[in-house]
């Protein structure tokens, strides 16, 4: 970035069942908490980033999904790009939000995303993700992935007999691969649902807020072994929102400057043809490098993270390539409380995906919101005591046997 950039303002919100809201209604609510937030008014936006995945797919509407959000408050004539890259077409808007600003191509930019992705009809909202890999390689591709988690024999009884996302049979083949190659439990993945349900308690914007034991998560009803149902992400509708902006667009704000956060780094990395075994060429692993370089720190100096947990095993994957934990130690660092708040390295204070909910066009930018809200003190009961340094990462879709997208931010005092 040739020019410093910031995050002024924020809002979001609450994730969870909106049968009553559509997608315009909630885009309206976190832009204009985010404006408020910044003290920005709408005549200073210059450029929008509109993110979502599911509405061509849930309601027809396949184009200028964000022109026509935005114009329903009112934002008529300014520019949008739409973004789309599976769950993480929030965080690539955050980005190219930041990209703009720190190129010098604008002063004040809006980052947004929102989905709608509940319905009546159950097999259509799981159909959406359908579309997030190669559909003219959907058996290969399958049994690519499957074949991941051989080794380990799930136990009789272990697999949900009601519709789920075909996603979560893909996680649970990562976290068989885990169990097989690093002796990871199921007790361990548990223990991250476990840690996770208990953060969102505090969490005012979180879908579910009810704590639960690692006892009464291993005996929750079964989704693919090892998974059971608190381990897994809820279907979810939601909108975050940011407004992004160099030092010149700062000045021109009303809000409180000393409330504006620092954006340190980001890269956004595609997926490889890698081995399954070659954790070192690992997308996450590739972009935290890139962010860690750019701004000349390393993973010991994260202060707090959000990850993406659409699964308990995939916190535990990404702590490990983004170099929080120690390759295999994911489970056992969770076991032992480190990532919980008050620990070594807390993450996903929010709840994670798996309680604050996912709803997949806003979910990167709900993790800025709770970075954002984390780096200025004001977490209320989930606050991470000094974080100075803030981690975001999200991904989305599938190519071989990794994420085909993933962005990794870094944020800061």
């Amino acid at each position: 970035m040739n020019q410093r950039t910031y995050v002024a303002g924020v809002g979001m919100t609450p994730f969870g069942k909106h049968l009553g809201s559509s997608v315009k209604q909630l885009t309206r609510s976190a832009v204009e908490q985010a404006l408020a937030d910044a003290g920005c008014a709408p005549d200073d936006l210059q450029m929008a980033f509109f993110a979502n995945a599911a509405q061509g797919h849930m309601e027809g509407q396949d184009m200028i999904r964000g022109q026509i959000a935005l114009r329903a408050m009112g934002l008529i004539g300014l520019p949008v790009v739409n973004v789309e890259n599976a769950c993480a077409s929030a965080s690539t808007a955050f980005q190219m939000a930041a990209a703009l600003v720190g190129g010098g191509g604008a002063d004040i930019v809006l980052a947004v995303g929102a989905e709608k992705m509940f319905s009546e009809d159950k097999a259509h909202t799981l159909g959406v993700f359908d579309g997030a890999w190669d559909v003219h390689d959907v058996v290969a591709g399958r049994e690519r992935l499957l074949r991941m988690g051989e080794g380990v024999e799930p136990p009789p009884g272990s697999t949900s007999p009601r519709p789920y996302s075909v996603f979560m049979d893909i996680y649970a083949a990562f976290g068989r691969m885990h169990m097989r190659e690093y002796g990871s439990t199921q007790r361990q993945f548990a223990a991250v649902s476990a840690k996770n349900h208990r953060h969102s308690v505090h969490n005012p914007l979180a879908q579910y807020r009810q704590a639960y034991s690692v006892e009464e998560i291993l005996a929750a009803p079964p989704i693919a072994y090892p998974l059971t149902l608190p381990m897994c992400s809820p279907v979810s509708d939601g909108a975050a929102a940011a407004i992004v902006c160099s030092e010149a667009g700062l000045a021109r704000l009303a809000g409180d400057r000393a409330r504006a956060v620092r954006v340190l780094g980001w890269a956004l990395q595609g997926g490889s043809d890698r081995a399954a075994a070659d954790l070192d060429r690992h997308l996450v692993r590739l972009a935290a490098q890139r962010v860690y370089e750019q701004a000349g720190v390393g993973p010991e100096d994260i202060s707090v993270a959000e990850v993406h947990d659409a699964t308990a095993i995939g916190e535990i994957i990404q702590s490990e390539v983004l170099g929080l934990c120690a390759p295999g130690a994911g489970g056992f660092c969770a076991e032992r409380g480190e990532t919980r708040i008050g620990g070594r390295i807390p993450i996903n204070p929010s709840g994670g995906l798996e309680s604050k909910g996912h709803p997949i066009g806003a979910t990167g930018l709900g993790q800025i919101f709770e970075l954002v809200t984390q780096l200025r003190g004001e977490a209320g009961s989930r606050q991470v005591d000094g974080a100075r340094l803030a981690l975001a990462e999200n991904g989305g879709g599938l190519y071989g046997i990794e994420e085909a997208a993933a962005c990794v931010t870094l944020l800061g005092r």
